[in-house]
């Protein structure tokens, strides 16, 4: 939920009426503060997770926000750390955090859909970011992943598992997609945030297609669903030697 600290109605009703760059320069300074900056519980499982398979050299966070996956990277790499995001409001939130003692830190504003890199790491990591993609993007998305990281390396991200029709979640994140496709259809610019579009088996079948090799691994700490899957996965796909 929100906090005190958190944006008003007003202020959040601003944001949905720009542009998706826009709209998040304008709830960089409360970004932290709202529901939407992915849990610390969750950076600090895929921490811990990276750890077992690390040590890397260079980390990308894509599509950093204000920085909060930063510290993932800080933990697992030990040359550097970049982070890029297309809102200067949150990158400028993000060069203002207090540095934590590890690899070289840099901030990049860029399109994910067109890195400024090429082969230059060997960690990507994402967190909360893919429903600003458009499932026809995807493919170019992770075309774009491929190409900045050395061989060998790792694209990462969690994924949680989505909510039962029986559970209010369900029908709340239902309708919270609609009212976006509505509102996209009657104003421009269009402000592209679905959370339901992304889904595992379509990502990893287009993970595939780009040339990575995909594992899941479930994320302990966060239990399983009644019929055994996990609630929480780390994707981890790995870009053929």
């Amino acid at each position: 939920m929100f906090s005190p600290e958190g944006p008003t109605l007003r202020e959040l009703a601003v944001q949905a009426l720009s542009s998706v760059e826009h709209g998040y320069d304008l709830l960089a300074p409360k970004f932290d503060h709202t529901p939407f900056r992915t849990p610390d519980s969750v950076l600090t499982a895929v921490a811990s997770a990276l750890k077992d398979s690390g040590p890397y050299d260079d980390g990308l966070d894509l599509c950093c926000g204000t920085g909060a996956g930063m510290d993932v990277l800080s933990a697992v790499c030990g040359r550097s750390a970049t982070g890029v995001d297309f809102s200067a409001g949150m990158l400028e939130k993000a060069r203002g955090r207090t540095p934590t003692p590890g690899p070289h830190v840099s901030w990049v504003r860029a399109d994910a859909r067109a890195l400024p890199f090429t082969t230059a790491f060997d960690l990507v990591v994402s967190f909360g970011a893919f429903g600003h993609f458009l499932p026809r993007e995807l493919p170019g998305l992770f075309a774009q992943v491929h190409g900045v990281l050395r061989p060998g390396g790792r694209f990462v991200f969690p994924v949680l598992a989505p909510p039962r029709p029986s559970s209010p979640a369900f029908w709340m994140l239902l309708g919270f997609d609609a009212v976006m496709r509505v509102r996209n259809a009657v104003w421009r610019p269009p402000f592209v945030m679905y959370y339901r579009a992304f889904r595992l088996g379509e990502v990893r079948c287009e993970l595939e297609r780009a040339g990575f090799r995909v594992d899941l691994r479930a994320l302990p700490g966060f239990g399983r669903r009644s019929d055994g899957s996990p609630r929480v996965r780390m994707v981890e796909a790995r870009r053929a030697d």
